[in-house]
């Protein structure tokens, strides 16, 4: 594990959740019932939270890690390929085994670069740890977890725990293993619809989790101000406008580049305005891996990448 802000070496994540098939069409408008229609591009990518997020921690400069199922189907073939030529370590708790990998159907509206999702999760799934998970959290410097595969997310918060290693969950909506996931999360970064039970709006949301024992909620808000809460501070960090012309992972790229930036020097206010300038960026270029090649172009992608 290497100290926060080592320039010797990159900072390794290890990422916790969902990987899938995203098969992804641009499209005029999305189609009525019974209507076809052809889409203006398409593109075939590995998704889910926990992969986009390895995938941007990676683009950064980071050694990443992505802890999932997805056993020996084909399909599963094309997303281990997919995150390996971008520099994610996949480690397959249902290696050997055979079984559904989600598919996800994307669409997304070219005039204002909205997305639409249709897929199965691994919200219920029962994969159970990996051998050797404790080991690998041990190697950390960072944790995310996104709350599918829930009993490896559980095992993996629980090391993460044990070695005060930061914890970020990816609270992008309520699910039933939150509860477990929030006893030892360090970080709660929550989308503006992610309501802990009990709470009606965002404010009511965070005193909530943080006097569960959270040390700091950060809300995301799409194009508005991010809001946080630490340490008995609040405050708000303002987002960059972009042309708008594809939103699909960006708040993955959000949850992969706060990871990358909690490895690094800098106040919460500063790893929030680099963390909402990386997934502006990914706004602004269209298709799911293109953007990759504009961090360096920013000056985001550290010195120490070679991704």
């Amino acid at each position: 594990m290497n100290a926060p802000g080592s320039e010797s070496s990159s900072p390794v994540g290890v990422f916790v959740g969902l990987a899938t098939l995203d098969v992804i069409h641009r499209v005029s408008a999305a189609p009525a019932p019974n209507q076809k229609i052809t889409s203006s591009a398409q593109f075939v990518a590995a998704g889910g939270p926990a992969a986009n997020a390895a995938v941007t921690f990676a683009a950064l400069g980071g050694t990443a890690v992505l802890v999932t199922a997805l056993g020996d189907d084909p399909v599963a073939a094309l997303v281990k390929a997919d995150l390996a030529a971008f520099g994610v370590r996949v480690i397959d708790a249902a290696a050997g085994s055979s079984r559904s990998v989600p598919v996800s159907a994307v669409t997304v509206i070219e005039s204002t670069g909205d997305r639409s999702v249709v897929s199965a999760d691994a919200v219920n799934s029962d994969a159970s740890p990996p051998e050797g998970l404790e080991a690998v959290v041990a190697g950390a410097d960072v944790v995310l977890v996104d709350g599918h595969h829930p009993l490896i997310a559980c095992a993996a918060a629980e090391h993460a725990a044990a070695r005060v290693t930061t914890l970020v969950v990816d609270a992008g909506r309520w699910k039933p293993v939150m509860t477990e996931l929030i006893e030892h999360a360090t970080d709660m970064v929550c989308s503006a619809d992610f309501r802990a039970p009990g709470t009606s709006d965002t404010a009511a949301n965070a005193a909530e989790l943080v006097a569960s024992g959270v040390r700091t909620v950060v809300t995301t808000h799409g194009g508005e101000p991010v809001e946080w809460w630490s340490e008995g501070s609040t405050g708000s960090v303002d987002v960059e406008p972009v042309a708008v012309v594809d939103t699909l992972g960006a708040g993955d790229a959000f949850h992969g580049a706060y990871a990358y930036y909690c490895t690094q020097p800098g106040s919460l206010a500063e790893r929030i305005d680099r963390s909402a300038h990386v997934a502006a960026l990914r706004c602004s270029v269209i298709g799911p891996r293109a953007w990759l090649r504009e961090l360096s172009i920013n000056g985001l992608e550290s010195d120490n990448g070679e991704h």
